[in-house]
């Protein structure tokens, strides 16, 4: 038996062969994630005599190009997640951290774990590009919250409060109308310079030319807003550039978000779970997707337990002696994207109080028992973990035949 502990780095690794009794049969080298040098290692592995069974750490997308490479070759390949690599022990009182002590250790850990590896298996192309959206709405998603905070901080010096007088959704290319009323009535005095009845034909207008709804009431509550509001910043050209420019990047990441929801919600309407998914409260068309996204093929799961432990929303249990603690937290192991979906699932359960469904009736009742925010919350992830694990398991098992 060959162990081959593989610790990556981007663009390289290093790998180390070892075999039982700490027989070293190669000393840890490095090999580029090229298709020349990859290939070398592939053969130079499948040249060993005995069976080969090659250990990587689980760690962000760097170990994909080599992961998918040896097991596209026949190789035994194992991702294990860093952590478990990570309180392996060192058998030594020293503080080694190499790239070629690294690769030590994960032989060391593939040979004292050979027999309970799990071989790794690329992920589908859809889920996998239904993740890498959601990972970089997430991203888009922080930038606009930043660059929405941005604009309001400049309005607050040139129109206070004119964010707060809308309440028009967000349209599906991602335009707001506050922003876009913005861009063009960036100062108190851009309205207060006109008359009540001049500015609300303009108002009305504006409305027509972007197609949102006129209103003669909402042109005057504006108007009287502009009247009573004090700007810190002139009525220039200067400012006038501040504030378009502030719009032109939040309208900009907000196309950008938008266009990405859209790709999530055309992968995620591919794969077979899409209606069962959607058909669950508190989810719709946007955290369906995320959550789809963030779990993946769930029948990779053994038990539903294992879904709630790699969420992260699990508590393990804290024993020792006579001592046993009532009062555990999390464990947090997991994805951290995940229980910030699962999450947003609980509040829009709670905002919404949709009638016999389990997972608010279970919240709801956690409230009443006097239970912290924190505690309920995390409890009804628990639960909705549960249930959708039982239907989307069931829903994949018939689609699958």
């Amino acid at each position: 038996m060959n162990a081959v502990g593989i610790d990556v780095s981007k663009g390289k690794s290093t790998i180390a062969v070892m075999r039982p009794f700490g027989e070293i049969v190669a000393k840890p080298f490095e090999v580029r994630h090229t298709a020349s040098e990859l290939k070398q290692l592939a053969d130079y592995l499948k040249s060993l005599d005995g069976e080969v069974r090659a250990v990587l750490e689980y760690t962000g997308r760097y170990y994909q190009p080599i992961a998918s490479y040896l097991h596209s070759a026949g190789i035994f390949v194992s991702a294990v997640h860093a952590k478990l690599i990570h309180d392996y022990g060192n058998n030594t009182i020293r503080r080694v951290k190499t790239d070629k002590a690294d690769a030590v250790k994960i032989a060391n850990y593939a040979l004292d774990r050979w027999a309970s590896l799990k071989r790794y298996t690329p992920e589908d192309e859809t889920r996998l590009l239904l993740k890498t959206c959601n990972r970089q709405y997430n991203q888009y998603m922080k930038l606009k919250v930043s660059l929405k905070n941005n604009l309001i901080a400049i309005l607050d010096q040139t129109f206070p409060g004119v964010n707060t007088m809308f309440t028009s959704p967000v349209r599906a290319d991602g335009s707001e109308k506050w922003v876009d009323f913005t861009e063009r009535f960036w100062h108190c005095e851009a309205v207060t310079s006109m008359s009540k009845a001049r500015f609300t034909d303009c108002y009305n207008k504006w409305c027509l030319k972007h197609g949102y709804n006129r209103s003669d009431s909402k042109a005057h509550e504006l108007y009287d807003l502009a009247k009573t509001q004090i700007a810190t910043l002139p009525y220039t050209d200067a400012t006038k550039a501040l504030v378009t420019q502030a719009v032109a990047q939040l309208n900009s990441v907000s196309k950008t978000l938008a266009a990405v929801k859209a790709e999530m919600q055309r992968l995620a309407s591919m794969l077979p779970e899409y209606s069962t998914v959607l058909a669950m409260c508190g989810v719709g068309e946007t955290l369906g997707p995320q959550l789809m996204a963030e779990i993946g093929d769930v029948t990779r799961f053994p038990h539903k337990k294992a879904l709630v432990a790699f969420a992260g929303v699990d508590a393990p249990p804290f024993q020792s002696g006579s001592f046993e603690s009532a009062d555990r937290s999390i464990s947090k192991r997991g994805s951290p994207s995940l229980r910030k979906t699962l999450f947003q699932v609980m509040q829009v359960l709670l905002k919404t109080s949709p009638s016999d469904d389990a997972v608010y009736d279970f919240l709801d009742r956690k409230r009443a028992e006097g239970k912290k925010y924190y505690v309920y919350m995390v409890a009804g992830c628990n639960k909705f973990l549960r249930i959708y694990y039982a239907r989307v398991k069931q829903c994949l098992t018939e689609a699958n035949g």
